[in-house]
């Protein structure tokens, strides 16, 4: 009944209220399945085409009926060509009209600007008869209001593929007991950030890998004291990004104690700062900046232009990032000196000794049918949406009809030439909505292989990949997610996520004497912005649940 009820509460929430939460976009964190082909090249099977364009189950013609879907528009579009109108969407129409006697109609809605084109479609009555969006917060607006069609009845006739092939990233799209999306399915599994560390100069101190914070602090003295980086040497480099907790999530998180899910979906990722033990670790941060061994004034560094050219330079010894974001800055400083330099690390320990590394979840985009829908396009829509979630033919959308695969049996990434030529659109993943879970993309030996074969210089070895792939796993750990989103969460929770990485930038950077005073006023700025109540709110909802 406690469930219902919050339920019921959040029914009152306009469907205008949506325009205001509408985020930028997925921030770049959807990377599909992790890797292109490399090495010899060699065009699929024809029989595999085939099945793909059939799929798995077989194909029932019904009533001719029409349906429109959303497509984004980056501007990258083969020359001769249109976002809605390209060798690509011409296969998918084809395929489908002839499977299931749907015709496909795209709609563009520019990338950069999507949500708040799409909360205008939704909210005029003219949006799609398929629509996405990565932005939590709007989904469960426009699923509490009755924007959306309730997806269970055409979910579990016509979606077999998206159950077999996509089934671990559903659970968020049901509010209640009520299904509202289909999910896109990620592809390598990922972890939110990394540690890299120079191995080299570990080698030229004498010291072995840290495997614990207290000796990765022995390390970054020892760096300091040595001046490894020469006269702009750089312990531990910080940028100033201010939309991200890249910079200390793992870090703080690693002083924190998680004994439950209750906590743990309490605090999830956003609010960890605040967790009981976080203060702490950001006592520690202050500490080690206060004596010079983190980035000076790095918050004002918000484009990370000295952060990336610090890495490259070679005056940093210790970073934390996200998982590829550095890697072309350690390109730079590789071939510059002619070895390997930084190598993933994980010694965020936590109290009991182990690891913890958030990764990212399961799901990618919310896929939505509007509720302007007829239930004659909702099942047009489903039988759509099922046809992409077959891997082969999720393979044929994300790499084209006439990719190759290599060597090792991994799809290569036509070239921007190639695309061009042949009319394709220069980012095929827009149209691949449903599955990016590939048979090869978490086989850690092909991926390592697959990043190895793909440099553009040798600036890192297969055993370097092959070390990747083995830290990255190391505590992996995914913090409890449900789709509801609390009332007070929905007002205050943008305005205190920005506020958060703010107040930890203030907490890092004051003196020394100053960080009790600096922590206190920033934490009641915090509860007076929304804070305590989105915690709550949090708790109270979890134990609504269990």
């Amino acid at each position: 009944m406690k469930r219902k009820g919050i339920f019921r509460k959040t029914l009152a929430v306009a469907l205008a209220a949506a325009m205001t939460l509408a985020a930028a976009g997925c921030g770049g964190k959807d990377t599909g399945s992790g890797t292109t082909g490399g090495g010899t090249a060699q065009t699929a099977d024809a029989g595999t085409e085939s099945a793909a364009a059939a799929g798995t189950e077989a194909a029932e013609k019904g009533k001719e009926v029409t349906i429109r879907v959303m497509a984004w528009d980056r501007g990258n579009a083969a020359p001769g060509t249109t976002t809605e109108n390209n060798a690509l969407t011409k296969w998918i129409q084809e395929q489908v009209k002839e499977l299931y006697n749907i015709n496909v109609e795209y709609v563009s809605v520019p990338r950069s600007e999507s949500d708040d084109k799409l909360n205008i479609m939704m909210s005029g009555g003219t949006a799609p008869d398929i629509v996405f969006t990565y932005d939590q917060s709007l989904f469960y607006s426009y699923a509490s209001s009755g924007a959306l069609n309730e997806l269970t009845d055409a979910y579990n006739q016509y979606g077999s593929n998206i159950q077999t092939y996509c089934g671990e990233a559903q659970d968020i799209s049901m509010v209640g007991d009520q299904k509202f999306a289909v999910m896109k399915q990620r592809g390598t599994e990922e972890p939110r950030h990394m540690a890299y560390i120079r191995k080299d100069w570990l080698d030229e101190l004498g010291m072995e890998m840290p495997t614990t914070k207290e000796e990765l602090g022995e390390y970054l003295y020892a760096v300091k004291e040595k001046n490894l980086g020469g006269s702009t040497t750089i312990p531990w480099a910080m940028s100033g990004r201010n939309d991200t907790e890249k910079m200390y999530l793992n870090f703080l998180g690693s002083y924190v104690d998680l004994p439950d899910d209750r906590t743990a979906y309490t605090y999830s990722e956003t609010f960890m700062a605040v967790a009981p033990g976080a203060e702490e670790g950001l006592k520690q941060l202050n500490q080690w900046y206060n004596d010079g061994l983190i980035t000076k004034d790095f918050p004002t560094d918000t484009a990370e232009d000295v952060f990336m050219a610090a890495i490259s330079n070679g005056s940093v010894g210790f970073l934390l990032d996200d998982p590829y974001h550095p890697h072309a800055s350690f390109e730079i400083l590789n071939n510059a000196v002619g070895h390997e330099t930084f190598v993933p690390v994980q010694c965020f320990d936590l109290p009991d000794g182990s690891y913890r590394t958030p990764f990212e979840y399961r799901y990618a985009m919310f896929v939505m049918i509007p509720s302007s829908a007829n239930e004659e396009k909702v099942a047009a829509c489903m039988k759509y949406l099922n046809w992409m979630a077959d891997p082969e033919v999720a393979l044929n959308i994300r790499y084209t009809p006439e990719h190759k695969v290599d060597d090792l049996g991994v799809a290569v990434e036509p070239t921007e030439a190639e695309k061009n030529e042949k009319g394709y659109p220069g980012t095929c993943d827009d149209l691949c909505i449903m599955n990016l879970n590939f048979e090869w993309a978490n086989d850690p030996e092909i991926l390592a292989q697959t990043s190895f074969n793909n440099q553009a210089t040798e600036w890192a070895s297969l055993e370097w990949y092959q070390d990747f792939q083995t830290v990255k796993e190391i505590g992996k750990f995914r913090f409890p997610v449900y789709s509801y989103i609390t009332e007070d969460e929905q007002t205050y929770g943008t305005d205190v996520k920005t506020r958060m990485v703010e107040f930890v930038y203030r907490c890092i950077v004051a003196p020394a004497d100053q960080f009790d005073a600096t922590y206190e006023s920033g934490y009641n700025e915090l509860v007076n912005a929304g804070l305590q109540k989105i915690l709550d709110g949090r708790m109270e909802y979890f134990d609504s649940m269990n």
